[in-house]
């Protein structure tokens, strides 16, 4: 999310906040058929926060947002986060939150007699084709022009699914007929959903990059980089591989480090066509009129991550952890990224079956096909799809692959649950969750965004926390200090 003006200019880079937006799909099943709607179940689920809290937008012990967003999506926008491995426990921790809300709405369903399962999915696409994202927030400094940062990353972005596409079984809906759209499996369940390079809607004209101005921070210094291109992942060595090869990206544009030049002619066209054709080498036309694969434009910006991870400097660390994604969390994405590129030159994916999520899925499809004699078309395979992104401990198809040491892990449990009730320590969302943590203590009425936190009622105040990096602040504890004794 954000980037760290050290004194040494060096270091300048590699400090930066993160953050990671997911909504999820959610169903009450019984028996394959529908008990409650979208939008009914979704109140189910968050009735206990809007009892407790008179809301369902929240901001979780653990400083992350929680809301019902449009279209009843369950969301989770995780808290500033300053390191690699730290965002991705913290988003598995928004897993098991809205699935410990799942957990309760279930129990609620029986109790009224509706009956069924309460079903979320980390994926981007619903049975009626209909998309939701995980969004990738980056902030980066405000002297670097969108424009030409994004012609930049393009290239990248759209062709990234190669390498951390969640995968999809496209199979026809009632509408479109079996001969309009065979069945094809698929990198990527967002890629479908992507028409242009850099717009400011969302929903309307879904881009790569979001470029709506909101940077949750010091708007002098600062501008969020809103990427809503790539796919929610399951797999945790996946998320690895996309947050860090993009952030690799992001320091080498802001050092002004040398990047490969594949301005592309059409975003949208090429997106939907690399993600067709699972070789990778599909040519893809440039702004120059000539062509590239995906592949190949991959391999360039690996070849210049790997020359970027041998000057980049070491973050420094603090009592509360590093400040900064350190290179010994970078060299492991750096080498599954090159292990997957062989991969495409092989043709055999066994090397990375356990660990980039489109491989994994397709392998367990794969399987369920020649087993069961079935084609592409039949619906328990597309069951089998969807059920692969359960997040569901239990229940999940991934998390099952998981157990049986068929899908490789990061994050240990312990880790998971502790980021699910404590904030990270490193960054501003410490402060936030000292502040939650006395208000709820205290019964006091607060208001409280990413930059502001509030005490309502009659001695009114409030802090304003523009700097994302500052996890200490006298200001917020005074404020602490009165929430706890005068109210």
């Amino acid at each position: 999310m954000f980037v760290d003006r050290a004194e040494d200019p060096a270091a300048a880079h590699v400090r930066r906040i993160m953050g990671i937006e997911t909504e999820y799909g959610i169903a009450n099943l019984l028996d394959g058929h529908t008990r409650l709607g979208p939008d009914a179940i979704a109140r189910v689920l968050f009735s206990p926060l809007v009892q407790q809290y008179c809301s369902s937008n929240i901001y979780t012990d653990n400083a992350s947002r929680l809301y019902l967003d449009v279209g009843a999506h369950p969301e989770v926008a995780t808290a500033e986060c300053d390191s690699l491995h730290q965002l991705l426990a913290y988003d598995r921790a928004g897993d098991m939150t809205v699935h410990e809300l799942a957990v309760t709405a279930e129990q609620e369903v029986q109790q009224r007699g509706i009956g069924g399962q309460v079903f979320l999915f980390k994926n981007n696409t619903d049975s009626l084709n209909r998309s939701y994202g995980s969004h990738e927030n980056y902030l980066i400094d405000r002297n670097i022009p969108l424009k030409p940062m994004s012609n930049q990353l393009h290239p990248f972005l759209v062709t990234r699914q190669l390498i951390c596409g969640s995968g999809r079984l496209r199979q026809p809906y009632p509408e479109e007929g079996w001969d309009t759209f065979p069945t094809k499996y698929f990198f990527s369940a967002r890629a479908g959903h992507t028409w242009e390079g850099v717009s400011n809607a969302t929903t309307r004209s879904r881009p790569v990059i979001n470029s709506r101005d909101e940077p949750h921070a010091d708007s002098s210094r600062y501008r969020r980089l809103h990427i809503i291109v790539g796919d929610s992942n399951m797999s945790e060595t996946t998320a690895a591989l996309k947050i860090g090869s993009t952030l690799m990206i992001l320091e080498m544009i802001e050092a002004g480090f040398p990047l490969p030049d594949f301005e592309l002619a059409s975003e949208a066209q090429a997106i939907s066509k690399i993600s067709e054709d699972l070789t990778g080498r599909t040519p893809i036309l440039l702004r120059s009129r000539e062509t590239a694969s995906a592949l190949d434009i991959q391999r360039a910006f690996f070849e210049a991550a790997q020359q970027w991870i041998d000057v980049r400097p070491e973050p420094a660390r603090s009592e509360n952890g590093w400040l900064g994604t350190p290179n010994e969390q970078l060299r492991p994405v750096l080498d599954l990224w090159k292990r997957v590129l062989e991969c495409f030159e092989t043709g055999n994916f066994d090397p990375v079956d356990t660990e980039i999520d489109w491989v994994i899925k397709k392998k367990l499809l794969d399987r369920a096909a020649t087993r069961g004699n079935l084609e592409l078309s039949d619906s328990r395979l597309g069951q089998m799809d969807l059920r692969y992104h359960d997040i569901h401990p239990q229940r999940g198809l991934f998390h099952l692959l998981a157990r049986r040491g068929l899908a490789k892990t990061l994050v240990d449990e312990q880790t998971i649950e502790r980021a699910m009730h404590q904030p990270p320590q490193t960054t501003r969302a410490a402060l936030r969750g000292r502040f939650l943590s006395a208000a709820r203590e205290a019964g006091a009425s607060t208001t409280v965004d990413w930059m502001r936190l509030k005490i309502n009622g009659d001695r009114a105040r409030e802090v304003l926390l523009s700097d994302p990096f500052a996890s200490s602040n006298a200001e917020v504890d005074s404020l602490i200090e009165d929430v706890l004794h005068h109210h």
